[in-house]
C-alpha cells in the first residue's frame, strides 16, 4: 500500500513539474507573439499608412453593414460560406471515407473516382466550371451557390482521406471485441471508432478548415463583396491598395488564430486519454 502512495505521489508530482514548465513555455512563446506585434505595428505606424481611410472601410470589411441588396458582406459573408462548406465538405468526406473502406466494389470505385478528380484539379478550375461552364448544359448556379459547392466538393474530398486514415488508426481488435459484446455497428462507430479517431482526423482537419477559410477568397471572382472583393474594390477607388489588403490580411488572420484556438481545445479534448496514458508511462 505504501509503495502505491509514493508512485502515485511520484507521479503527481511530476504532473505539476510538467505543468509549470508548460506554462513557463507558454509565457515564453506569448512574450515572442507580443514581440513580434509591438514590431509590426511600429513598422506600420512608420509606413505612412491612412489610418482614417483604415477606420472609415473597416466596418465594411468586418461586415457590420449589409450591401445595398440587404445581404452580408465582408468578413461575415466570408464567414457564412465557410461555415456552409465546412458542414457539406464533413458530410461529403464521411461517405467518401465510408466508401474508400467499403469491400463493395462499385461504392470504393466511385469514392475513390471522386476523391481523385477533386483533389487532381486545381479549386480556381472547379469555381469556374461550376459558375461559367455548367450554364452551357442548362445549370445556372448563383455566385453564392457556386462558391459553396466547389469548396464543399474540394475539401470533401481532401477531408475523405483524413477521415479515413482516422477510422483504420483504430485496432481492430477492439471493434471484434464490441460485437462478440453484442454492440450495434452504429453503436460502436459512435462509442468505440468515433472518439479514438478524432484524436488522428481533428489536426489535420483543423488546418484544412483554416486553409478553405482563406480560399473561400475565390468566391470574389463571382462578383459576391466578400472580405478580398471589397479590399480590392476599395483599393481602386482609393489608390491605397496597401491600406485595404492589409486590412483584409489581418481580419483573416484574427479569424484563422480563432480558428486554431478551437482545434487546440479539440485536440486537448480527444487526446486526454491518450496524454494521461503517455505521462503514466514515463
Amino acid at each position: 500500500m505504501s509503495n502505491l502512495g509514493l508512485t502515485a505521489g511520484s507521479q503527481r508530482a511530476a504532473g505539476g513539474r510538467f505543468s509549470s514548465a508548460l506554462w513557463k513555455f507558454r509565457a515564453r512563446a506569448a512574450l515572442v507573439w507580443l514581440g513580434l506585434l509591438i514590431g509590426i505595428t511600429a513598422l506600420l505606424l512608420q509606413s505612412g499608412l491612412d489610418f482614417p481611410l483604415i477606420r472609415a472601410k473597416l466596418p465594411y470589411l468586418l461586415g457590420f453593414h449589409l450591401t445595398p441588396g440587404g445581404f452580408l458582406q465582408g468578413a461575415a459573408l466570408t464567414l457564412f460560406i465557410t461555415a456552409c462548406s465546412m458542414i457539406f465538405s464533413v458530410v461529403i468526406g464521411i461517405l467518401t471515407a465510408l466508401g474508400r473502406t467499403s469491400s463493395n466494389a462499385f461504392l470504393f470505385g466511385l469514392a475513390t473516382f471522386y476523391a481523385s478528380l477533386f483533389r487532381g484539379t486545381p479549386l480556381l478550375v472547379q469555381v469556374l466550371m461550376i459558375y461559367l461552364a455548367l450554364p452551357q448544359v442548362g445549370i445556372v448556379l448563383s455566385g453564392l451557390s457556386s462558391g459553396i459547392i466547389a469548396l464543399s466538393l474540394n475539401y470533401g474530398a481532401y477531408l475523405a482521406e483524413t477521415i479515413r486514415s482516422g477510422i483504420i488508426s483504430v485496432p481492430w481488435g477492439q471493434r471484434e471485441a464490441a460485437m462478440a459484446l453484442g454492440l450495434s455497428r452504429l453503436r460502436i462507430a459512435a462509442r468505440i471508432v468515433a472518439p479514438q479517431a478524432l484524436r488522428v482526423i481533428i489536426p489535420p482537419a483543423g488546418a484544412q478548415f483554416i486553409s478553405m477559410l482563406k480560399d473561400s477568397s475565390l468566391v470574389s471572382l463571382m462578383g459576391l463583396w466578400e472580405i478580398n472583393f471589397l479590399a480590392q474594390s476599395y483599393g481602386r477607388a482609393t489608390y491605397r491598395y496597401m491600406e485595404m489588403l492589409i486590412s483584409a490580411a489581418a481580419i483573416y488572420w484574427v479569424m484563422s488564430v480563432i480558428l486554431e484556438l478551437l482545434q487546440a481545445r479539440l485536440e486537448r479534448r480527444y487526446g486526454r486519454g491518450y496524454s494521461r496514458q503517455t505521462s503514466g508511462g514515463a
